[in-house]
């Protein structure tokens, strides 16, 4: 039985599975691989007349188009496959598929065809799979331009072409598809930085292939199944003070409204009270927009807190310093953001006291902070967000989230997580305040350090994701608007969680 966890693999782990597999699978994963790619076909174009375009490259992501084309070809559907390579150079199994498709009749051009008065019914990229690490170029440069062009469906095999399949970013010019077949499991580039943009809709197609059972899975796709057994329902005999006692502090000169954001997603998440110790001495007595709020000076935070989130608003004098010091010495859950980071990043002492530390520790980075924390340009952060999280998360013994498109959860141990809600409305100010208020929330409620983070990232997506539909943004959405989305929703999984056992996620079923 298949596991309800939606496991990603490196390309160095899915070839691994792939080599266990191939000598003995019957029939052979590239023959499930087509049929698979061509029954997604089907559910694309159900309704869409004319013929279909399959290009194919010269390595076994062709040999995938080959038997895609033989199975719709079977099917009744008209097809046009585009090949420039020579047969004689494809590897084993796609020249089987190659000369399987001619038996049955196909045929093959060279370069493309114009497109039909009523265009393509659907254009397939079969060109290069997941082990592309060059830039494409030439002939397959210009018909990747062509196909990007077509205004009706595109659909890649397993990985869009051109795009690296481990760190989501194009090596030059890279297919740009509606929707991405890929095979025996999700790869980290679909669903971190450019890959979203390029990959559309992704389904997965297992091709009856369990893969954790061949290889255990390192990284995963957040969803609710991760942290659902933590969805119960509380006890009508009950009181705030079992439901923590969070503290935020920031909220310097002109940022105080950063720390009370963060306080306010804490106190919709359901803490029981909610501390904001705020460095700017003019800074307000009460939030008149909340009033449940217990305002502080910095100085003033209780000693007695069930977590801590330092850093919304803190801004990085020696004040702030101090304070972030006294901070990493607390024996609770911490979570660091902003210029909490900033700080550590410039400051041995302070980054050796994080290491140190033996109380559960988060850090919630965008690109910058984390390029500070390693000591390298966002530009290389970017270049693999993977690995540059679970950098972070080694070098200072701390769960991290790298915020971003497909954000990135790595813990110490180097198992990790990539979140699929969320949008690009969620770039405007405050979102990562919104974000340490939620995960600190859930960190002063009891939640294991793990999974408040996985949850309160995958919350404050969803949340912004439900706005976008009910008309709220996505373009112009504001931090303080995903606070009420947030509650709402987790609310409902609450409910959900005790209808029924099964997880739920932002892709398509597994097949």
């Amino acid at each position: 039985m298949f596991s309800p966890l939606r496991p990603i693999y490196r390309v160095d782990a899915i070839r691994e599975i792939e080599d266990k597999l191939v000598p003995n699978a019957h029939p052979p994963l590239m023959e499930r691989a087509g049929r698979a790619a061509a029954q997604d076909a089907v559910r694309l174009i159900m309704n869409r007349p004319g013929p279909i375009l399959i290009a194919c490259g010269p390595g076994n992501n062709g040999g995938d188009g080959f038997v895609m084309a033989r199975q719709l070809a079977q099917a009744g559907r008209e097809v046009i496959v585009a090949f420039a390579g020579k047969v004689e150079t494809l590897p084993l199994e796609a020249a089987k598929a190659h000369f399987d498709y001619m038996e049955a009749g196909g045929s093959i051009v060279s370069d493309f065809p114009s497109a039909p008065a009523g265009g393509w019914a659907l254009v397939v990229d079969a060109l290069f799979g997941i082990g592309l690490a060059r830039s494409i170029e030439g002939r397959y440069a210009e018909w990747i331009r062509t196909l990007n062009s077509q205004p009706g469906p595109r659909m890649a095999l397993d990985v869009p072409s051109g795009l690296n399949a481990d760190t989501g970013q194009p090596l030059g010019i890279a297919f740009r598809a509606t929707h991405t077949t890929t095979f025996i499991a999700l790869k980290p580039g679909l669903l971190t930085n450019d890959g979203p943009d390029h990959c559309g809709e992704i389904s997965v197609q297992r091709i009856d292939v369990d893969a954790p059972a061949w290889l255990p899975a390192r990284g995963h796709a957040i969803a609710p199944s991760l942290f659902r057994p933590l969805l119960q329902p509380r006890p009508r005999n009950t009181h705030k003070g079992l439901y923590g006692d969070a503290g935020i502090l920031g909220g310097n000169a002109g940022m105080v409204g950063a720390a009370l954001l963060a306080g306010r997603a804490a106190l919709w998440l359901g803490t029981g009270r909610v501390y904001v110790g705020l460095l700017d001495d003019h800074g307000p007595a009460v939030d008149l927009g909340h009033p449940e709020l217990m305002l502080r000076r910095a100085h003033t935070l209780p000693e007695r807190l069930s977590a801590l989130a330092v850093g919304p608003g803190l801004g990085t004098q020696n004040t702030s310093a101090g304070l972030l010091a006294a901070a990493l010495r607390r024996d609770v859950p911490l979570l660091l953001d902003a210029d909490a980071l900033n700080l550590v990043s410039t400051d041995a002492t302070l980054a050796a006291a994080l290491s140190e530390r033996q109380a559960p520790t988060v850090v919630t980075p965008h690109p910058a902070e984390a390029g500070r924390m390693l000591g390298m340009k966002v530009a290389q952060v970017q270049a693999d967000r993977l690995e540059a999280a679970l950098e972070i998360a080694r070098r200072y013994r701390a769960m991290v989230v790298l915020k971003g498109c497909g954000s990135i959860v790595a813990t110490p141990d180097a198992r990790w997580f990539i979140n699929t809600t969320g949008h690009p409305g969620m770039a405007s100010a405050g979102m990562g305040d919104v974000l340490s208020g939620l995960i600190v929330g859930l960190l002063a409620q009891g939640w294991p350090v793990e999974k408040a983070l996985i949850a309160g990232v995958h919350l404050h997506g969803a949340a912004a994701d439900r706005l976008a539909r009910e008309g709220v943004g996505p373009i112009g959405l504001t931090a303080s608007e995903t606070i009420d989305a947030a509650r709402g929703i987790f609310n409902a999984w609450h409910i959900e969680a005790q209808r029924t056992p099964g997880a739920a996620s932002g892709l398509r079923p597994e097949r």
